[in-house]
């Protein structure tokens, strides 16, 4: 039969297995794990920093975004106010441009009566001369004398007015 050699406990060969993982561990612990963790936390720190940063360029960015809008709104409602300013003043132009219009359009046809009543006078004239210029020819040659001017004229003012009252 064989030996169980194999198979047998040396206690100082895990003793020193032992404190060689503890040696190990240390080791690795000093120069890997300090180290490592140092970089780590400042990466954390330049994160939580950058963070911190973008949080507050946000903030920065939303108040610009508001100042925008409240210009914004400003200039929009400038721009009504002008629009509305110069549609108003549109309006009262259009109003004066008309006014003037009926103005000369009424003062025209005052012109335009008064010179037909002027016309409307002269024909009346230019007829009662031909009628007196007729009608003495007419009485001439009926009595065959001359009327003298002023006895002529009474008469046929009064034919002429005794026509116009009928």
């Amino acid at each position: 039969m064989q030996t169980l050699d194999i198979i047998s406990v040396n206690i100082w060969q895990i003793v020193i297995s032992l404190c060689n993982l503890v040696i190990i561990f240390l080791i690795i612990k000093h120069f890997l794990y300090k180290p490592v963790k140092k970089m780590m936390d400042k990466r954390k720190e330049d994160i939580d920093k950058e963070l911190a940063e973008a949080e507050g360029v946000m903030q920065d960015a939303i108040a610009e975004k508001q100042i925008w809008k409240e210009k914004l709104d400003g200039a929009k409602a400038e721009a009504k106010g002008i629009i509305d300013d110069a549609v108003l003043k549109a309006k009262d132009r259009s109003d004066a441009i008309v006014a003037d219009a009926n103005e000369k359009a009424n003062s025209i046809r005052r012109q335009a009566e008064t010179d037909i009543a002027l016309e409307r006078r002269k024909s009346e004239e230019q007829v009662k001369k031909e009628i007196v210029d007729v009608s003495t020819l007419l009485t001439e040659k009926v009595l065959g004398r001359e009327i003298n001017p002023e006895d002529h004229k009474s008469l046929i003012d009064s034919v002429i007015e005794d026509i116009g009252k009928e």
